[in-house]
C-alpha cells in the first residue's frame, strides 16, 4: 500500500473499530467504521485512500482528496501556524505545508496552486508550491499532435502556463488563446511541439493540416446559422475571429482561403456569404 494513492486492498478481519484490510504483503490497515457497508464482507476487495490521521496512524478512507501522489490543484488556505500552513484538500485531515515549501508567505482565504508529495524520511505527505518537484521535463518527440488534457495555470509574458497531463510544463501562446481560459479551468488540447528545454508549447486546437477540415465546417456552420453571410474578412481583428468562430486569425484565413478555392463561399468587401445557402443564390 502506498501513502497518497488509491489502493485496492483486501478486506482480511472485522473489528470494533472497523474492517481491516491487508495489501499483497500481509500489511494491514484500518477502514474505520463509518465507511463500511452491509454488502462487505471479509475477502472483499476495495478501493482506498490510503494516509495518516491526526494520530500518525496508517488509515484508509474511501473519500477522494482534490489531488493524489505527484498531482497538482489549486487548494485554500485554512490555517496558518509558525511552522507552515494548511490547505483544504477535500479530507477531514488538513493537508501541511511547510514554510520551505511555500514560494510567498500564505494567508488564510488564499487559494493557490499544490503539489502533493512525500517525505521519505519522516513517512508523510505534504503539500507544496514548488510545482516543478514533479513535472518532467519531456524529450518525446513522438508526442507532438497527441491530444492531453491541461489544467490552467497563470497568465505569463508570452501566454497561459498550463500543466499537460499532470506531468509536463506548457505555454499556451497568446496567439493560440482561441477561447476564454480561467485559471483552475481543466481542459483538452494538443501537443504543437515538444522544445529542446523540455517544456511543451500547445495548441487549443489540432495542430496539423486536419484542423483546417474542422476549421471550415465550422465556418459554414456559423454562415447557415446567420443566414448563409458573416461579416468577416481576412482583415478582421483577431479578436473578432475568436469570438465568433472559436479561431485563431491564422486558422481562419487558411481555412477560408480553401473554402474560397472550391467555390464554397464568396468574399464579399464587407464578409463572406455561403454559396451553397439554398436562401442565397450565387453571384
Amino acid at each position: 500500500m502506498q501513502l497518497g494513492k488509491i489502493n485496492k486492498l483486501t478486506i482480511k478481519r472485522f473489528a470494533p473499530p472497523g474492517a481491516y484490510l491487508i495489501d499483497l504483503q500481509e500489511n494491514e490497515i484500518l477502514l474505520p467504521n463509518k465507511y463500511l457497508t452491509p454488502d462487505l464482507e471479509e475477502g472483499t476487495e476495495v478501493e482506498v485512500f490510503v494516509m495518516k490521521d491526526s494520530s500518525e496512524r496508517l488509515v484508509a478512507v474511501k473519500e477522494l482528496p482534490y489531488l493524489l501522489l505527484g498531482e497538482c490543484a489549486y487548494l485554500d488556505v485554512v490555517q496558518v501556524n509558525p511552522y507552515g500552513a494548511f490547505v483544504d484538500w477535500g479530507l477531514d485531515k488538513d493537508l501541511f505545508v511547510p514554510f520551505a515549501e511555500q514560494r510567498q508567505r500564505l494567508e488564510i482565504g488564499e487559494r493557490r496552486l499544490f503539489a502533493l508529495l512525500y517525505d521519505y524520511e519522516t513517512d508523510r505527505l505534504y503539500g507544496s508550491m514548488k510545482i516543478k518537484k514533479v513535472l518532467l521535463p519531456c524529450q518525446d518527440k513522438s508526442l507532438e499532435g497527441q491530444e492531453v488534457t491541461l489544467l490552467i495555470c497563470d497568465e505569463g509574458k508570452l501566454g497561459r502556463n498550463v500543466i499537460v497531463d499532470m506531468r509536463y510544463e506548457g505555454l499556451i501562446f497568446k496567439d493560440h488563446q482561441i477561447q476564454p481560459l480561467e485559471t483552475e479551468q481543466i481542459c483538452k488540447g494538443y501537443i504543437a511541439k515538444v522544445r529542446e528545454d523540455g517544456k511543451l508549447d500547445i495548441r487549443l486546437e489540432v495542430p496539423n493540416d486536419s484542423r483546417y477540415d474542422a476549421a471550415e465546417q465550422k465556418i459554414l456552420a456559423v454562415l447557415e446559422a446567420n443566414d448563409g453571410f458573416l461579416a468577416l474578412t481576412d482583415k478582421s481583428d483577431p479578436e473578432v475571429v475568436r469570438e465568433l468562430l472559436g479561431q485563431s486569425k491564422k486558422t481562419f484565413k487558411q481555412a477560408l482561403g480553401k473554402l474560397y478555392k472550391y467555390r464554397r463561399v464568396a468574399i464579399e468587401p464587407t464578409g463572406i456569404r455561403y454559396l451553397n445557402n439554398p436562401r442565397t443564390k450565387p453571384e
